[in-house]
């Protein structure tokens, strides 16, 4: 209704500003006009109207407006009598009249300006809107003695209600999806060649002995004879699976984060397969893994004949030429990554250390004596293995890695759920033991 009012007062402005100052216009016709105005004193309003364009709030711009209309009331009753007087308005009135049209401008646009920012909207009326903070300042009592004048100074708390965004504020920026936590690098099943299984059991012929008698011989005598033992190793497909549910709704209204679901199962599913690989136990429904027993050769040296310094690093070495006299070619040493470290400490506390300044610049490459080191978190600390991957076994796939949807397990269907399952089907198959050694890394 104020701005109605306000809106009235600029129009009868104008309407004066054209009119009032034409001495032929009929002085009756401005009575009238004036007549349906509010009432303005322009003295000492002005000065409370450029305060609360700072402060930014309507609902002082309202109070300041109902000062408006009482002290208009003098200044109507002044131009009355002119009019019926004179016949006209005074300069000093038209001067009056000019800065208020200036001023009620400057007012209409302020006024614009609080709607637009939403204030309009949310202060006086009851909204359960978060207020901001210039609204806590305006309706604090302790400002409204301080506009009066009856305190210098006035001190203020404010509640900060844009922590977590609302229709006043900024809403919060949701991204799509979730953080994912951390995820180790998978890299033991890359060293292995791969094959296709469409059975539930691997079966393959291990040569266990081979005696070679190979020798000159002269013509017409007997050749000697080699032989050789073969040992039958079944090996039966393992299932590696794991499964979470998740509801219908955040499927159809988050796909980034479902999504990111399905590819954490299939992480965790592949970590799972890293492991057995390296340590499953040969138990079904275990995978036979690289450190079970008989799938690898124990290194065999003690402490006294591995010798000091940098130990670890000897022992290493020694292995690596007992499995090329074997007749291998060593292509990895697996480490846990704690262990590699202990490496790059032994080296710097040798005297001389043995990093050169710019292996510490640049870190220390990941090899040993010519052969690559693979870090795995799969590889129990204080354990190692030097293999020949290409001759020490391979991976039968039966089935990839395969994430599947359900609603019928369990009360799924009644709860609005979804099963989601990320399931592999492989096995590994050792097939030349002698291509895997090692064993402690620091014996006894």
């Amino acid at each position: 209704m104020k701005i109605t009012h306000f809106i009235a007062l600029s129009l009868g402005i104008i309407t004066l500003m054209v009119l009032g100052f034409d001495a032929s216009a009929a002085s009756h016709d401005m009575a009238a006009t004036l007549g349906g105005l509010p009432a303005l004193d322009p003295s000492g309003a002005w000065s409370a109207l450029g305060f609360a364009g700072i402060v930014g709030n309507q609902e002082t711009v309202m109070k300041l407006l109902d000062g408006v209309e009482k002290s208009l009331a003098d200044f109507q009753a002044q131009a009355k009598r002119e009019l019926q007087e004179a016949g006209r308005v005074s300069v000093d009135v038209k001067n009056a009249l000019e800065a208020i049209g200036d001023k009620q401008r400057e007012l209409a646009d302020e006024i614009l300006q609080l709607k637009q920012k939403g204030v309009a909207d949310n202060v006086g009326n009851g909204s359960s809107h978060a207020v901001g903070w210039g609204a806590q300042v305006i309706k604090n009592a302790a400002f409204a003695d301080f506009a009066r004048g009856d305190r210098q100074k006035a001190k203020f708390n404010i509640q900060n209600n844009t922590v977590t965004g609302s229709s006043t504020t900024v809403a919060p920026d949701r991204r799509p999806g979730a953080v994912p936590g951390a995820s180790s690098p998978l890299n033991l099943e890359a060293l292995f060649k791969h094959f296709p299984t469409g059975s539930d059991m691997v079966e393959y012929t291990r040569e266990s002995v081979f005696t070679n008698s190979a020798a000159e011989t002269a013509e017409g005598s007997d050749a000697p004879e080699s032989s050789v033992t073969f040992t039958l190793v079944q090996q039966p497909v393992s299932t590696v699976t794991h499964w979470v549910k998740i509801s219908k709704q955040l499927m159809a209204d988050h796909l980034a984060l479902a999504e990111y679901i399905n590819t954490r199962l299939m992480w965790g599913v592949q970590r799972r397969v890293d492991n057995q690989i390296a340590s499953g136990n040969g138990v079904a429904p275990n995978m036979s893994g690289l450190f079970a027993s008989g799938n690898y050769v124990a290194h065999g040296y003690a402490a006294a004949l591995v010798g000091t310094p940098l130990p670890k690093h000897r022992l290493i070495r020694k292995v690596i030429a007992d499995m090329k006299a074997s007749g291998y070619v060593p292509n990895a040493v697996l480490l846990n990554p704690a262990d590699w470290l202990a490496f790059d400490l032994d080296l710097l506390a040798s005297t001389p250390a043995a990093l050169s300044a710019a292996d510490i610049a640049n870190g220390f490459a990941p090899m040993l004596f010519g052969v690559p080191v693979v870090e795995s978190n799969s590889i129990t600390a204080d354990t190692f293995l030097v293999i020949d991957s290409l001759a020490a076994g391979s991976v039968y796939d039966r089935q990839e890695v395969a994430v599947e949807f359900s609603d019928s397990d369990d009360d799924n269907f009644t709860k609005g759920l979804v099963t989601v399952r990320a399931v592999r089907r492989l096995a590994m198959a050792v097939e030349q033991t002698a291509a895997i050694r090692g064993g402690d890394l620091t014996p006894a």
